[in-house]
C-alpha cells in the first residue's frame, strides 16, 4: 500500500493511492519550458545496481511507479549503455497506459531517443527493429561514420555536439521536435553529464530497503559540476522501501552552463 508522506494528504491512508492520485503526485511543472526528469532507483547504501542490473532493486511498488512515470513522458531518453544492459525492445507503455495518453490528447507512445557518442548500438537489435516510434539517436560529430550509415538505416541520427554529447543541445533538439517533457531513465554516465550542464529539473528516486554493498555503481557517475540544490517535492513508503521527487531547488539556472 502506497501511501504519501509529504505532502501530506488525509485521503487514501487506508487503502494507499490509486494511479490516479500518484500520476498526480508525479505530474510535471506546467508551462512552455522544457521539463527534464530523471527516474531511478537505488539501494539504502547506494548501490544503483546489484550484479550490474537495476532490475533487483525494485519491488512491486517501484514498478508501478516506473511504469506510471512513463505516461506523462514526451520522450524517454537513455544511454547507450541502458540499453545495451536493460534491452528496453518493443513497447514501453502497456495498452492501458496508451490509452490514458489518448484521452488527453498525447500519442499514444511517447518518442524514443538514445544518446551515444560512440554509437556502440547493434542496428539488428530488437531496440530498433521493434520499437514501435522511430528511434531518435543523439551523437556526436566526431562518432564513427560507418557506424552512423549503419544507424541510420533504422534510426533517425541526429548530431548533438562535436566530441561529446552536449545536454543543453540535447534539449534543445528534443524541445524543437515537440518534446517538452524529457523523462530519462539513465545512465548513471549520462545522469551526471546533464547534472553537469545543469539541465536536470527532477529525480524521481526509489531508495530500496537492502544492501547490496560491493563495487555496484552510483545513480550518477563522473563529474557532476558540484553541489547543486534540490526541493523535495513528494516523498511516499511502502514496505520500508521509498519514493521521492527532487525538484530544482529555488533560484535561477546557472547561465554559465549549456
Amino acid at each position: 500500500m502506497v501511501q504519501q508522506l509529504i505532502p501530506t494528504r488525509s485521503d487514501a491512508v487506508a487503502t494507499g493511492l490509486t494511479d490516479e492520485q500518484l500520476l498526480a503526485a508525479y505530474a510535471p511543472a506546467p508551462g512552455p519550458d522544457p521539463f527534464v526528469r530523471f527516474n531511478f532507483v537505488s539501494s539504502a547504501d547506494g548501490a544503483a545496481t546489484s550484479n550490474g542490473t537495476s532490475g533487483p532493486l525494485g519491488t512491486a511498488a517501484d514498478q508501478r511507479i516506473f511504469a506510471l512515470l512513463r505516461r506523462h513522458a514526451d520522450v524517454i531518453l537513455v544511454g547507450a549503455g541502458t540499453i545495451r544492459a536493460e534491452g528496453y525492445a518493443g513497447e514501453l507503455l502497456d495498452h492501458q497506459a496508451q490509452e490514458w495518453r489518448r484521452a488527453r490528447g498525447l500519442p499514444g507512445h511517447p518518442g524514443i531517443a538514445v544518446v551515444s557518442g560512440s554509437l556502440d548500438l547493434d542496428p539488428a537489435s530488437d531496440f530498433f527493429t521493434a520499437s514501435p516510434v522511430p528511434v531518435l539517436v543523439l551523437t556526436t560529430a566526431a562518432a564513427d561514420a560507418s557506424r552512423r550509415s549503419a544507424l541510420e538505416r533504422v534510426a533517425d541520427v541526429v548530431t548533438a555536439g562535436q566530441d561529446d554529447v552536449d545536454p543543453g543541445l540535447v534539449v534543445e533538439l528534443l524541445a524543437g521536435r515537440g518534446h517538452r517533457m524529457v523523462h530519462s531513465e539513465g545512465g548513471p554516465t549520462l545522469f551526471a553529464s546533464f547534472q553537469r550542464a545543469d539541465r536536470v529539473d527532477s529525480l524521481c528516486l526509489t531508495t530500496s530497503p537492502v544492501l547490496v554493498g560491493g563495487g555496484e555503481r552510483r545513480i550518477a557517475v563522473g563529474e557532476a559540476g558540484g553541489p547543486r540544490p534540490l526541493d523535495l517535492a513528494v516523498l511516499l513508503e511502502e514496505d520500508g522501501a521509498l519514493f521521492a521527487e527532487y525538484r530544482r531547488g529555488s533560484g535561477v539556472r546557472d547561465s554559465s552552463s549549456s
